[in-house]
């Protein structure tokens, strides 16, 4: 952190969601020859990540340096309904960091498109949320 940052200030559930939606765009991304589908998926887990950490933003909830998608949600209160497809979501923590360094291989098309839906589903979720509260 710079020298005068509060450790404190995590940024606003807007900004946390700026950047979820960045990483949709990207994972959205028809890739052209040299990218991996492995990268995009990592990019739907983050989409997936940030727009649950926007939540949490929201709710004044601090939360640990994970990307453990479940653990994030546990985290959230009683009265927040839960993301979209829950099931999907430990799929998605994996695309977190083990697709990012060999040996790991084996996304196909399927995967990738079932990755997008799941974070375009949780994001959407928190954009919901969020849009009602401010």
């Amino acid at each position: 952190m710079a020298d005068g940052e509060d450790a404190k200030d995590v940024g606003s559930p807007t900004t946390w969601l700026a950047f979820a939606r960045s990483d949709l765009v990207l994972a959205r991304t028809r890739p052209e020859e040299g990218v991996m589908l492995e990268s995009l998926c990592f990019h739907a887990q983050q989409a997936a990540e940030k727009s649950v950490k926007a939540v949490l933003v929201l709710c004044g909830i601090d939360f640990p340096r994970t990307h453990d998608l479940a653990t994030l949600i546990r985290l959230l209160p009683a009265d927040v309904s839960a993301p979209p497809h829950p099931d999907r979501l430990a799929e998605l923590t994996a695309y977190a960091a083990q697709t990012r360094y060999p040996p790991w291989g084996g996304i196909d098309a399927d995967d990738h498109e079932d990755a997008v839906e799941a974070a375009s589903a949780v994001f959407e979720w928190a954009r919901g949320l969020i849009e009602r509260q401010e």
